[in-house]
């Protein structure tokens, strides 16, 4: 409602302008009910033309010819009709506007022409009243096209700052992921050796009947105290975070963010959605995410296909647009891609790059269930340094 109230206030203050101009012209026919009761009717239809511009358009045009015929309070009737107009145009009804526009303009002025005394009015009247409605048209089709520019501008920065808030979760889980492999490759292999030589040396000096030293029985706690931390550290490092849950569940999230930056996207599924190894699951929504990511950059006015497929030892995630790419002008790989392919390879999947013979890119990526990355595997280690392994 109190979106509504500047537009009741402006169709009251433009019916008493009515009320008053008709009463003060000296060509003006006096004001009756009739009169007063097509002055209300124009007041409640723009009152309400935010809502209802076409119905409003409608009453307003007619309740405003009608009072110039019976009336006649000059340009003014022509006030109101001008604000709904704009309003229509401003609300998309470009069709609607411009013919209304019309029947005002001709039924206006066949009514001057059609009083002898006041046909000299005609030729001074008809460029006025062209102009106006020709701006109140333009005036609003340029606001429709602005708002809708505006909340474009929004709504991509909107993205850009959620692509940035992903960005900046999925660089600190590989980093914490890369200094987890690297406390485990260097520092938790020191630690065990020590711990191994240190267990060897008081079992010995046990197995000859000597008492170990306090120095080498508190170095053998020590390490093992130092383990059992670096196994929790590890843990903590490795834990799942909720950038780490991303997977192929949420690719629908996904199609509504390209959709809101205006790129058409549709979403197909084959087979029996299940539970999927989560270095898998993830790796399907990145491809997915990246493929539409550049869809919106660079492939220009496309509609995106997104097809996920899952099948008993593999799943194929692909997204086709057609946009602008050709074998004519191949794409440079960016950053993105390659990111993607060495995501998928990693799991001992492949990925398909390549522009359509039709215009448009494709990304296909195939991985399998059973992959390097897919489950947990425990590795061969030397008996020698078996013993040193964290568990």
């Amino acid at each position: 409602m109190r979106r509504d109230l500047p537009y009741a206030l402006s169709a009251l203050a433009l019916g008493a302008l009515l009320l008053g101009n008709a009463a003060l012209a000296p060509d003006a026919a006096a004001v009756g009910a009739v009169d007063v009761v097509l002055v209300l009717a124009m007041t409640v239809a723009l009152a309400a033309c935010r809502r209802y511009p076409v119905v409003a358009l409608g009453v307003v045009t007619v309740a405003m010819l009608a009072l110039h015929v019976r009336v006649h309070p000059g340009v003014s009737a022509a006030f109101p009709v001008l604000a709904a107009v704009y309003v229509a145009a401003w609300r998309g009804q470009r069709a609607a506007s411009a013919l209304a526009s019309l029947a005002f303009l001709g039924g206006f002025l066949t009514r001057d022409i059609s009083t002898a005394p006041a046909g000299h009015l005609v030729v001074e009247r008809t460029p006025l009243l062209l102009g106006w409605f020709v701006a109140a048209n333009v005036a609003g089709l340029v606001a429709r096209q602005r708002r809708a520019y505006l909340e474009q501008v929004e709504q991509r920065a909107i993205e850009a700052e959620r692509t940035r808030e992903e960005m900046a979760l999925r660089r600190a889980g590989e980093e914490r992921l890369r200094i987890a492999r690297d406390l485990h490759d260097s520092l938790t292999h020191s630690i065990s050796v020590i711990k191994v030589q240190a267990g060897i040396a008081v079992h010995l000096a046990r197995k000859h009947g000597e008492q170990p030293s306090a120095t080498l029985l508190a170095i053998q706690e020590a390490s093992s105290a130092a383990m059992r931390e670096l196994r929790t550290t590890l843990d903590v490092l490795r834990s799942p975070s909720d950038e780490d849950r991303l997977g192929l569940a949420r690719v629908d999230e996904l199609a509504e963010r390209t959709r809101a930056v205006g790129v058409p996207v549709r979403v197909t599924v084959a087979g029996e959605p299940r539970e999927l190894p989560a270095e898998v699951d993830q790796a399907g929504y990145r491809v997915v995410q990246e493929a539409l990511t550049n869809v919106a950059r660079h492939a220009g006015p496309a509609t995106a296909n997104v097809h996920v497929e899952y099948a008993p030892a593999r799943l194929t995630v692909s997204v086709t647009d057609d946009g602008q790419a050709s074998p004519a002008h191949p794409m440079t790989p960016g950053v993105g891609l390659r990111g993607m392919r060495e995501r998928v390879t990693g799991l001992g999947g492949t990925l398909r790059a390549t522009a359509n013979d039709d215009n448009g890119f494709t990304v296909r990526a195939t991985i399998p269930l059973d992959g390097p990355g897919a489950t947990e595997r425990p590795r061969e280690v030397p008996p020698a340094r078996r013993a040193a392994e964290p568990r």
